[in-house]
């Protein structure tokens, strides 16, 4: 049997419902994928990936609630075997790292055409390492300055609460949203800074923004 025409089902997650339903519509025309599943966060994701066991999981990073790397890490502790590829709108390669870090097999950012995310899903459903063009680029070009290799010190979980903290999450609503204490939230907020060398939330917001890890429009879209 020919595996690349063979049925790649789909686990589709991204908190923005019409962006859903375009790549559910792109997705559904190809002769061999089938949408079985959609989740708008981490949480869901993971519930449903546990339902359906889909062959492929589409799945974005930024997400209110649980995002895709903690969702990323869940599924691959229940399922070792999960294909996962990230769909995203971030073109920083740290984002990249982190994804293949905690499991996934690829990453495609969003302003790559469609064909490359049909390809990369074909790729993925073959447990071939994807990336987009535009990131692998970014990867090579890197200049492994002092903030690029100190974000790489980063484990997952805390690129994970870093993200939550630029966003202005309280230590509570991480806490919750993670299944883990406050105290562990203060500590590795406490570990973050010291790898990144900062001193405040201020300075952390800052050099967050400066590595593209967030934009000014999402911090006042979440504020």
């Amino acid at each position: 049997m020919n595996e690349s025409k063979s049925p790649i089902t789909i686990l589709l997650v991204d908190d923005h419902a019409i962006v859903r339903e375009g790549y559910r519509s792109l997705l559904q025309k190809q002769e061999n994928m089938s949408v079985v599943a959609e989740a708008s966060d981490g949480a869901q994701a993971y519930m449903l990936y546990k339902k359906h066991k889909p062959t492929i999981v589409v799945m974005d990073i930024s997400m209110p609630g649980q995002g895709g790397l903690e969702a990323i890490s869940r599924i691959i502790q229940l399922d070792p075997t999960a294909r996962i590829l990230v769909f995203s709108m971030h073109q920083n390669p740290s984002f990249a790292i982190q994804a293949t870090r905690a499991g996934a097999l690829g990453y495609v950012t969003k302003s790559s055409d469609p064909e490359v995310l049909i390809r990369a899903i074909q790729e993925a459903f073959q447990r071939k390492l994807t990336l987009s063009s535009d990131i692998a680029q970014a990867l090579a070009l890197e200049k492994f300055g002092t903030e690029s290799a100190a974000l790489e010190q980063l484990t997952v979980r805390e690129f994970e609460i870093l993200r939550m903290l630029v966003e202005a999450k309280s230590s509570a609503n991480i806490a919750t949203t993670l299944n883990i204490s406050p105290k562990t939230v203060a500590n590795t907020h406490y570990i973050i800074k010291r790898k990144l060398g900062v001193s405040s939330d201020i300075e952390l917001t800052r050099l967050a923004i400066k590595m593209n890890l967030v934009n000014l429009l999402e911090l006042v879209e979440a504020g």
